[in-house]
């Protein structure tokens, strides 16, 4: 039950290893997967960790093996939450940064292509927002996925939001 069947330091490396890749596959996904899972999304992520599993774990039963691989798990988080909260670069690689989709009412459709972001989230963004298309200064598309609308009317000491870039 607490005898491991593979060398101590194999499951911290299988773990390391998956928390990479997918994290290199969630980044690259886009930020719409991660901002508003639809039951697409939610059944890709349920059958992405199951598919995963036997990686992670290596056939490894005992309950060791398991802490083990969950230790290394939630450490790994603790050190990429560490380094991006302290490194402009880092959180740019890990989070991303906002992107400009739309700018004094004209919403940028190539943008939201590449992004893959349907036009009806930003409508209703704007609708959440009680702006009119016409009266949008800007809208982003935010490194967690959601849309944020900025009016016209909005002061004008607001700046484009921090990291928010032109695409």
């Amino acid at each position: 039950m607490f005898d491991l069947q593979a060398s101590w330091w194999e499951l911290p490396v299988r773990a390391v290893l998956i928390y990479l890749a997918l994290l290199a596959m969630v980044r690259l996904s886009g930020r719409r997967t991660v901002g508003q899972f639809t039951p697409f999304d939610l059944l890709v992520v349920m059958l992405l960790s199951e598919s995963v599993s036997n990686g992670l774990n290596g056939g490894e039963e005992s309950v060791t093996g398991g802490l083990l691989a969950a230790a290394t798990l939630v450490l790994l988080n603790v050190v990429i939450a560490y380094l991006t909260s302290r490194s402009v670069k880092m959180q740019g690689l890990v989070e991303g940064r906002a992107v400009l989709i739309g700018r004094k009412g004209e919403i940028f459709q190539d943008v939201l292509k590449r992004h893959r972001v349907p036009l009806s989230d930003v409508e209703q963004s704007l609708r959440e927002a009680d702006c009119a298309q016409a009266d949008m200064k800007y809208a982003c598309l935010e490194a967690d996925g959601k849309i944020s609308i900025l009016k016209e009317a909005s002061p004008e000491s607001l700046p484009l939001p921090a990291g928010a870039r032109e695409s």
